[in-house]
């Protein structure tokens, strides 16, 4: 029997309960090919909620062709970060917030692992509850009706689903991707040509010009281009640490990012073309409405969108929340996040406003991310030039290399978030950057984000180390006298 094959069957054995928490996976145990990588980071995109994402650039006014163009050269960028973040899972076998230790230190990475803990709660939330009224619609399709009773019966079905699977860990998450993403796809396929069939595309017609067109452009580049990958970076290490040690880099980084890219691009563009059309319908029901005979397979993708998407959430919330330090079980935290989520999804279903406020909630909610990715992609590459120790970030706080509390990182992460504020445009008052507003509603907030964050932490780690020999010297001067 081949080393390969015992690993395989040794995989097939930890799917039954994945014994993984946040410790680094050994070499044996990291059996992922490219192929399961592609599919993981897959579904975690085919979900509806992309096919809205993309017509936001018809209904801000610019043309299907602008839009297409603006979905494809900011998820060029975007899966160009995301694949780089899972090529440091890879090198380390690490998980996403214990990396972050390096850069905040062993304790001051408590920080951004908290809001990686809450995060992913709200959006499994939102995630289930944008589809239940297009599977309800569909449903209806094949003669099942029913009210709100009915959202019930999906919406905990569902959540029982996402949350066993992501309970079980990692080998159970890929399996379900591997076996489910090629029919999803093939369904995608013909929903597709349906659909372009059964629309009249408007490619040129746009409604905007000038600072307005760069305005709508930058929204839409926020929402599902390049602000779409950057939001998916703290998942990113948390899958790539059980690849297999054969893999090169460029595998790894190819197989991820085109795991992202072609699914998000596609549905993007799906809902901008059927968008285009101009009915003024949520293009996830104009979908529902073309396909007649086809309201079963809909219905089995939209069901499969949240569960795909929702799944790798919750398995990378219960990491998160082990690397605070707390002793628990992951399936148990993984409980916990699908209970306060069908909590969240409850009120939802009860409050329309709620639903809205929370929205918005979220959306101010991520903009951490942009500059703490920021941070870690220098930290890693720049600084540690791609090497780590990586049993470092497993000490005491008062032993470890990492320090107790790295304030140069906690420094460059809040002039990242401010700067990303400050470049930003929501849908509420309070999330409109006054810098933003003044160029005529140009959010480039994940811009500013990485970039400050990135550089400020950066230009930290150089005035510490210029600073160090300076130190030495006086040391050396007091002793001498």
């Amino acid at each position: 029997m081949s080393n390969d094959h015992i690993a395989q069957v040794n995989a097939d054995i930890g799917a039954a309960f994945d014994i993984h928490g946040i410790e680094p996976v050994p070499g044996e145990r990291r059996t992922s090919g490219q192929l399961d990588q592609f599919w993981i980071w897959a579904g975690a995109n085919v979900a509806p909620i992309n096919w809205v994402l993309g017509a936001i650039g018809i209904q801000l006014g610019l043309s299907l062709v602008e839009t297409l163009a603006v979905i494809v050269v900011g998820n060029v960028l975007g899966c160009a970060l995301f694949g780089a973040m899972c090529v440091i899972g890879h090198r380390t076998g690490v998980p996403q917030m214990v990396l972050s230790r390096m850069a905040f230190g062993r304790r001051g990475a408590w920080l951004p692992t908290l809001m990686q803990v809450l995060m992913p709660m709200g959006w499994v939330a939102i995630n289930t509850w944008i589809v239940l009224d297009l599977a309800v619609a569909a449903l209806e399709r094949l003669g099942v009706s029913g009210g709100i009773e009915l959202k019930y019966v999906i919406a905990i079905v569902v959540m029982l689903i996402q949350v066993g699977i992501a309970m079980w860990g990692f080998h159970a998450i890929r399996y379900f991707e591997r076996y489910t993403m090629p029919f999803v796809l093939v369904i995608m396929a013909v929903m597709t040509v349906l659909a372009f069939t059964h629309v009249d595309v408007r490619w040129q017609v746009s409604t905007v010009h000038g600072i307005g067109k760069l305005s709508a452009m930058s929204k839409l580049m926020t929402a599902i281009g390049i602000g779409w990958g950057v939001s998916w970076l703290v998942y990113a290490s948390d899958y790539t640490r059980f690849t297999k040690l054969r893999l090169s880099s460029r595998q790894v980084f190819r197989a991820t990012s085109l795991g992202m890219f072609i699914p998000t691009v596609w549905l993007a563009f799906l809902g901008a073309a059927i968008a285009s059309a101009g009915s003024g319908a949520d293009p996830a029901q104009l979908i529902i409405a073309v396909f007649g005979a086809m309201a079963l397979p809909v219905l089995l993708v939209l069901v499969h969108g949240p569960i795909a998407t929702n799944i790798v959430v919750i398995y990378s919330a219960a990491l998160a929340t082990l690397s605070l330090d707390l002793r628990v079980p992951r399936w148990v935290v993984s409980v916990v996040s699908g209970i306060i989520a069908l909590a969240i999804l409850y009120l939802f279903l009860h409050s329309g406003a709620f639903a809205s406020t929370f929205e918005d909630l979220m959306v101010f909610f991520v903009v951490w991310i942009a500059p703490w990715a920021g941070i870690v992609l220098v930290d890693f590459f720049m600084i540690s030039r791609g090497r780590m120790d990586v049993g470092e970030l497993y000490r005491h706080h008062s032993v470890s290399e990492c320090g107790d509390i790295n304030w140069s990182g906690l420094a460059a992460l809040a002039l990242g978030v401010i700067a990303a504020w400050l470049f930003q445009v929501g849908s509420v008052e309070s999330m409109q950057g006054p810098v933003a507003m003044a160029l005529g509603g140009i959010d480039l907030s994940w811009l500013a984000g990485l970039g400050v964050g990135g550089a400020s932490y950066y230009l930290f780690h150089i005035g510490r180390r210029d600073a160090r020999p300076v130190q030495a010297s006086l040391t050396n001067n007091g002793s001498s006298t």
